[in-house]
């Protein structure tokens, strides 16, 4: 029981954010006949790490077996419960901003070098063309 207390809890701008973002997306996880299982639970947390908003849909589950099972998955995976309409939960969780920033970061691009004299005077020529363009606009 101490597990689905350390849910993430959202203010209601958050959540109204949230759930204004996760209009558009379409369900990335389905918990269907065999329930929430370990597998299940395994790819909603992988979804969550990498999309951090994600929609899962219910099919065969009971009306009243949803709010558990959503308690259940937020509890489990420390995430937040954003939306619950239907067949369809809807998901957040913020990722590590440091495991982005390594895995996103853009690298430095290498100059180009030229393969021959006609391709150095074209790049020179575009170099000096580009401050002109610019101004002009």
């Amino acid at each position: 029981m101490t597990e689905l207390t350390t849910t993430l809890t959202l203010n209601p701008v958050q959540r109204r954010a949230l759930r204004a973002a996760a209009h558009h997306l379409n369900p990335v996880v389905s918990i269907s006949q065999k329930g929430l299982t370990p597998a299940v639970l395994t790819e909603i947390d992988r979804c969550l790490k990498s999309h951090e908003l994600i929609k899962v849909r219910l099919y065969d589950i009971e009306r009243e077996q949803r709010p558990e099972l959503f308690e259940q998955i937020c509890g489990e995976l420390h995430c937040a419960n954003v939306q619950h309409i239907g067949n369809l939960l809807v998901l957040w969780r913020e990722n590590p901003k440091s495991e982005l920033d390594e895995k996103s970061a853009p690298g430095t691009r290498r100059q180009r070098k030229p393969a021959n004299k006609k391709q150095a005077a074209a790049m020179l020529e575009r170099r000096k063309r580009k401050p002109a363009q610019k101004s002009s606009g």
